[in-house]
């Protein structure tokens, strides 16, 4: 591709194309109707501060809201995502591939909302940016997530928070339900905490003065729930967009 994303297989081609027909599996009503179905998560790491005010170009907001477009705050040893990054940020679809000791899964999900504005909460002025996606037919899971940073403009705080609803797919399939066996609640959880810790790393790293593609790599090496792992292209790519200047 001309952003310099490792090309896809043809597999994972054809799995993404096809989750352009698929349907959100589960009822958005539910969510607001029954919040006792669901599982209710939520992660908030606190981010590099920057001076009061609005957000600083090339800080620590900023830099956030780059690993947040790319979805490249995810730790690669458990899932990956695969999209179109022409396509717009609202509306795109997500392949996810989720691996578990070996084995890999995929999953779609579609990016149903994407926000920004500044608002006052509590009394405090914040700067708000981030997205939300809803799974897709054929996903092992059913709900949605939603990803923001925040930069409080009175103190200069900055924080990344990921909120989750979910719940076991009811998909007939077989190999569906066996996916959410096979990933399950403990790996869920080790995600999101991982997610934290990446973001945190990355940030930090992205930070520093001569902002070095390959002390991008291996600290994307290191923010990993699973050592050892072999995915160069990936942390290339990473490299590449964190180092470039942040739009």
């Amino acid at each position: 591709m001309a952003d310099g994303r490792a090309p896809m297989s043809r597999r994972t081609r054809r799995a993404l194309d096809r989750l352009r027909y698929a349907s959100l599996n589960f009822d958005p009503a539910e969510l607001v109707e029954r919040p006792d179905l669901w599982a209710n998560d939520a992660r908030t790491q606190p981010l590099p501060p920057e001076s009061p005010g609005p957000p600083q170009p090339g800080g620590s907001w900023e830099i956030a809201r780059r690993l947040m477009r790319g979805y490249e705050f995810a730790d690669p040893s458990i899932v990956r995502a695969h999209y179109e990054p022409e396509l717009p940020l609202e509306g795109r679809d997500l392949l996810l591939e989720v691996r578990f000791h070996g084995i890999a899964i995929h999953a779609g999900c579609r990016i149903t909302s994407v926000f920004g504005h500044a608002e006052r909460e509590a009394g405090r002025l914040v700067h708000r940016w981030g997205w939300s996606y809803a799974t897709l037919q054929g996903h092992f899971e059913q709900g949605e997530m939603s990803w923001e940073v925040l930069k409080w403009a009175d103190t200069g705080e900055v924080t990344f928070h990921l909120g989750a609803r979910s719940r076991p797919s009811r998909d007939p399939n077989p190999i569906v339900r066996l996916g959410f066996r096979l990933f399950g609640r403990g790996e869920q959880l080790r995600f999101y905490d991982s997610t934290c810790a990446r973001m945190r790393q990355l940030t930090e790293e992205a930070l520093r003065h001569d902002r070095s593609p390959d002390a991008i790599r291996r600290a994307a090496r290191e923010a990993t729930a699973r050592p050892g792992r072999d995915d160069d292209a990936v942390d290339d790519e990473l490299a590449g967009n964190v180092t470039r200047d942040v739009d």
